[in-house]
């Protein structure tokens, strides 16, 4: 999987959405359900900024492409929360920064110590530390499109699908730079594929499980991956994920959803 990121840094752009008719979610609202789904991704996208702030005092500031790919990435995270908390908005849910700034100090001292610990973690692994930070950001986003993605598919609400479908191309692109730079990253130090299996298998959740009360995690997974069909989709990510050098047979997408107890009637593979 190539990736130019001159290309990328040029073409960079805020998700399209002033062609959404807002309107039409005034005449035929979202289900409770799907609206609490999407207030979770909404609050997942405005929290990139802190994780851009994590990683900034680790060794993958110091590298040039991860950088430029960072601060793009971060802008067109905090567009997908906008367009996110503009159809909330039209639903009576306000998401504003004062309520993400209460959210964030819930958080408490894990998020005053993350800056801390990622750059201890970070500084004593060295270079190889960035081929898991590009490993764990490949997982993380092939998990965020696939969401956006079941979503669309859940809720084909003729206003939202095509939003959410916009926001899964980009974070495609996302994944396309993660996965380019894990590989490589990967395949040059026996170091990086031990560590970055390690943090994988024992420390990775879904995203926003940092973030979000684990109700509302168990609830968001089990909402767009339940059932047979969600199964297949997080089949899907592990395989992709195992194909990475050094993470065969690792399945820490279907772990993490089975923990939280989804595919309880249906057997591992």
């Amino acid at each position: 999987m190539a990736f130019d990121i001159d290309t990328f840094a040029e073409t960079s752009s805020a998700v399209a959405w002033n062609d959404i008719d807002l309107d039409a979610f005034r005449e035929h609202p979202l289900p409770e359900t799907s609206l609490r789904a999407l207030r979770y991704m909404c609050d997942v996208e405005y929290h990139t900024v802190c994780y851009l702030r994590d990683m900034l005092v680790t060794p993958s500031h110091g590298d040039g492409e991860v950088s430029t790919f960072m601060t793009m990435w971060n802008r067109e995270e905090y567009w997908h929360g906008e367009a996110l908390a503009a159809v909330l908005g039209v639903h009576g849910v306000t998401v504003e920064y004062d309520q993400l700034k209460a959210s964030r100090v819930k958080l408490g001292w894990r998020d005053r110590i993350d800056p801390i610990k990622q750059s201890l973690f970070g500084n004593i692994i060295g270079k190889d530390f960035v081929a898991t930070h590009m490993s764990w950001g490949s997982v993380n986003e092939r998990g965020a499109a696939a969401a956006y993605r079941r979503l669309a598919k859940l809720e084909p609400h003729p206003a939202l699908a095509p939003l959410l479908q916009r926001i899964a191309q980009q974070e495609t692109r996302h994944i396309a730079f993660y996965t380019t730079q894990a590989t490589k990253r990967l395949e040059e130090s026996k170091l990086a594929r031990m560590f970055t299996r390690f943090a994988l298998s024992n420390v990775w959740g879904p995203v926003g499980s940092t973030i979000e009360p684990e109700e509302e995690v168990a609830f968001v997974m089990g909402y767009l991956f339940d059932g047979e069909d969600g199964l297949r989709e997080v089949r899907k990510m592990d395989e992709a994920i195992a194909k990475m050098p050094g993470m065969s047979g690792l399945t820490v997408v279907e772990n993490a959803f089975r923990a939280r107890g989804l595919y309880a009637d249906i057997r591992p593979a």
